[in-house]
C-alpha cells in the first residue's frame, strides 16, 4: 500500500490536497483537452506488470461542462517526460443511475497517450475500448482493479471484469509510473492505493 502523503506524489497538470485522512483530492489544471496527461503521479515506481489496486470516487466540479462524467481512474507505465502513457479510467454518470443505453454502453474507458485517445477511438468508431459498469455512480466510492502482463490488460471494477485488453498501445516491454487520473470537470477522491510490481 502507498502512503497517500505529499512527499510520495508528483502534479503533472494537476491540483491535490491531502486532508490527511489517507485520501487525496485530485482536480485537473491548465488543460482543457479531455484524455491528456493529468494526473498525480507515484514518486518512485518503475511499473511493468503486476497489479495496480485503488478506491475511487468522482464528483462534478460546480462549473464542470455538460459532457463531463465525473472521468476518475489510473494511469501506468508513464514515462519520465509524462509524454507518454496507458490510462483506465470510469463515467460515474454512465453508470447505475443512467438510463441512456448509448451512454451506459461507455462506462469505463482504455486509452494510450498521446496517440490512441477517447477522441481517437469514437473518431473511427472504435468500441472494444470501453464496457459497461452498472455499479458506479457519481459521489460515490468504487474499486478499480487493473492486471497488466506484457501488451495484456484485464480492468475490474468492484469485483466485476469490465474490460480486457489485448494490444496496450506502447507494447509489452513498456514500464513507468503510476498515477491517479482526473479528467474534465472531475474532483476526484482517492483512498487504499496498493501496486504489486511483479518484475
Amino acid at each position: 500500500m502507498i502512503e497517500m502523503k505529499p512527499e510520495g506524489f508528483i502534479p503533472v497538470h494537476t491540483k491535490a490536497v491531502f486532508p490527511g485522512d489517507e485520501t487525496v483530492r485530485v482536480c485537473k489544471v491548465d488543460k482543457m483537452q479531455p484524455d491528456e496527461n493529468t494526473y498525480l503521479k507515484v514518486k518512485d515506481i518503475v511499473f511493468h506488470n503486476g497489479v495496480i489496486e485503488v478506491d475511487v470516487c468522482g464528483k462534478l466540479l460546480r462549473d464542470a461542462p455538460d459532457y463531463a462524467r465525473g472521468f476518475i481512474g489510473i494511469v501506468f507505465r508513464a514515462n519520465d517526460s509524462d509524454s507518454e502513457f496507458e490510462s483506465f479510467y470510469i463515467r460515474p454518470t454512465n453508470g447505475r443511475d443512467c438510463d441512456d443505453p448509448v451512454r451506459k454502453a461507455h462506462g469505463c474507458q482504455y486509452f494510450s497517450y498521446p496517440g490512441y485517445t477517447f477522441s481517437y477511438f469514437r473518431e473511427f468508431g472504435i468500441t472494444r475500448y470501453e464496457g459497461t459498469v452498472g455499479t458506479i455512480a457519481l459521489n460515490e466510492w468504487s474499486h478499480i482493479r487493473t492486471e497488466i502482463e506484457g501488451a495484456h490488460g484485464v480492468f475490474y471494477v468492484d469485483g466485476e471484469k469490465v474490460l480486457e485488453v489485448r494490444d496496450l498501445k506502447h507494447g509489452p516491454d513498456s514500464r513507468g509510473s503510476v498515477g491517479l487520473y482526473v479528467d474534465i470537470g472531475t474532483v476526484g477522491l482517492f483512498r487504499n492505493l496498493h501496486i504489486l510490481c511483479r518484475d
